[in-house]
């Protein structure tokens, strides 16, 4: 509930205390006299997005506060925990606007943005008027304002969850087909090259290993021929033979040389003991250096290959065995997706089996309220003077969504046999306000902590007319609280508390006022409204009894 506004330089309004009461408030005051800056500033501090040029000119910044009781269980209270803003029985929200446009807000005397403010008012305050834009006379809001009647947020909310995995499904299904179509376009070559890869069989570290051996055997090649000859002359037929010519020729002339020669002897034969060995190693280099011309051929041929194939895939020969891995894991993919393929549809099939329940569930839903809605407001008509007027939810397939598959629209015929439209375009201004107010009234049965605005809602009706619509704007009132731009003395004179909206010219300067009135200040108020300028003793009369009615 609203319960005090302080304005402060902004348009014409230099400095604004008010505070308002539960029940029905009115605000009266003559055309032109600041009824909408009062509204443009409390919508400012709301967050509503309005008029740009707020601030009074020659000011720095305006500034507006307004401040609410929040009963235990308003829904003001989650949407505070959400933002992390302090939390209590009170709310107090101030904003501010400089010169230049710059907008700063502070909930709870804690910074906060635009958007918490607009979260808040939605909880907080309603405006309907003559040219309501917030839901009433926009076909687009029709279903949220059915949905709101009926209570329909849990069917509604499983509606959004099944909309959501049939999403799901269908991205999951169409990524999977995507991705087989993708592979099938290339199977060809995939089980080619496969093929081929799994033919030659390469290995990690394969090719460099065959380039050593194949190195290996070419130098063998080259020099195994000097090798032997080296060992032909270190053999029997050289060294070795000479060598043992000469230790028989020494061994034979040593009886008589008087051990003279022992010590080449000796030396001798270590000589021979090395020459052996040095032909044992020779003979190993022979051996290793041994081998198949064949076995030549063969590895050239399988480096050839392996290169060869790299070359063909743009790849590192080491990268081979890798690559084959991954073609083979595609292959196995695509086979493994054309069997996945009946889970995807069958997923597919589930999700939409459970969004057809869900949504023929909510429009079942809608369709019992749409009945329930029409005659609530045909019942509030009637006390407006319209009970000749017609009020019908249209419920119409729409394409299917996140909110079900159905378009909804209200339409009304002011009379018996004449033809129904949208309300907001078959309806004059008078019958379009009892509309909206009777449609209010039975939107807000149950509500609570709600304040709601009504902006010369009023307009263009008169007489009993007018009358049965204070009366209404009255009773609506009693169970919340209710303000009221008006230029009706009957609504005017239904108020439980009347403020008067006054405009002043001091040196050049137009200021606006807004004063509570005292029971003598309404009946000259009422009496003006009735009679113009020149309040004459029957338009007081005629107050009075307006007032005492």
């Amino acid at each position: 509930m609203l319960r005090g506004l302080d304005i402060s330089d902004m348009l014409i309004i230099d400095r604004l205390e008010l505070s308002f009461q539960p029940g029905l408030n009115v605000l009266t005051g003559e055309t032109g006299a600041g009824k909408s800056i009062l509204l443009d500033s409390l919508g400012f501090v709301l967050g509503w997005r309005g008029r740009a040029d707020l601030v009074r000119q020659g000011a720095a910044q305006g500034e507006v506060t307004a401040w609410f009781d929040l009963p235990a269980g308003h829904p003001a209270h989650a949407v505070l925990q959400e933002a992390g803003l302090p939390d209590g029985e009170e709310l107090i929200l101030r904003r501010i606007n400089t010169a230049e446009g710059r907008k700063t807000a502070w909930v709870n005397d804690r910074r906060c943005s635009g958007e918490v403010l607009r979260a808040l008012s939605e909880t907080l305050v309603e405006l309907h008027g003559q040219h309501d834009d917030r839901g009433l006379l926009n076909p687009r809001g029709h279903r949220a304002i059915l949905d709101e009647f009926a209570g329909t947020g849990t069917v509604r909310d499983k509606v959004r969850k099944a909309w959501g995995a049939l999403g799901a499904a269908r991205k999951a299904a169409a990524e999977a087909a995507a991705e087989r179509e993708a592979i099938k376009a290339e199977e060809e070559f995939l089980r080619h090259a496969v093929a081929e890869l799994d033919k030659l069989n390469p290995q990690e570290g394969e090719e460099a290993a065959l380039d050593v051996a194949r190195r290996k055997m070419q130098g063998a090649e080259k020099i195994r021929a000097d090798v032997v000859n080296a060992y032909e002359m270190m053999g029997q037929g050289g060294a070795e033979r000479h060598l043992g010519d000469a230790m028989r020729w020494l061994d034979g002339a040593a009886t008589r040389a008087e051990g003279a020669l022992e010590a080449p002897m000796a030396a001798l034969g270590r000589a021979m003991v090395e020459l052996d060995e040095a032909m044992s190693g020779v003979a190993d280099a022979m051996d290793q250096m041994s081998f198949n011309p064949l076995e030549l051929e063969e590895t050239e041929e399988r480096l050839f290959a392996i290169r060869a194939m790299a070359r063909k895939h743009d790849i590192a020969p080491d990268e081979l065995a890798g690559f084959a891995g991954t073609l083979r894991g595609k292959l196995e993919a695509l086979d493994a997706g054309e069997a996945a393929k009946a889970g995807f549809d069958k997923a597919v099939r589930d999700a939409e089996a459970a969004y057809d329940k869900a949504a023929s569930a909510l429009t079942a839903a809608r369709r019992k309220a749409a009945g329930k809605l029409d005659k609530a407001v045909s019942a509030e008509l009637a006390p407006l003077k319209m009970e000749r007027a017609v009020f019908e939810t249209q419920i119409t397939d729409e394409p299917e969504g996140p909110e079900g598959r159905d378009a909804v629209g209200f339409t009304v015929a002011t009379n018996p046999g004449a033809p129904a439209g949208p309300l907001g375009k078959i309806a004059s201004g008078g019958e379009l306000s009892r509309f909206l107010l009777a449609l209010k009234v039975c939107l807000t049965q149950g509500q609570s902590g709600l304040t709601m605005i009504f902006d010369e809602i009023d307009r263009g009706v008169g007489g009993a007319t007018a009358d049965a619509v204070g009366r209404r704007l009255s009773a609506l009132a009693g169970e919340g609280q209710v303000l009221v731009v008006t230029h009706s003395p009957q609504v005017a004179a239904l108020g439980a508390h009347h403020w008067r909206v006054e405009k002043a010219v001091a040196k050049g300067v137009t200021t606006s006022n807004v004063v509570p009135l005292s029971p003598p200040e309404r009946v000259d108020e009422v009496a003006r409204m009735l009679a113009g300028d020149t309040i004459t003793d029957a338009a007081r009369a005629a107050a009075e009894a307006l007032l005492a009615g």
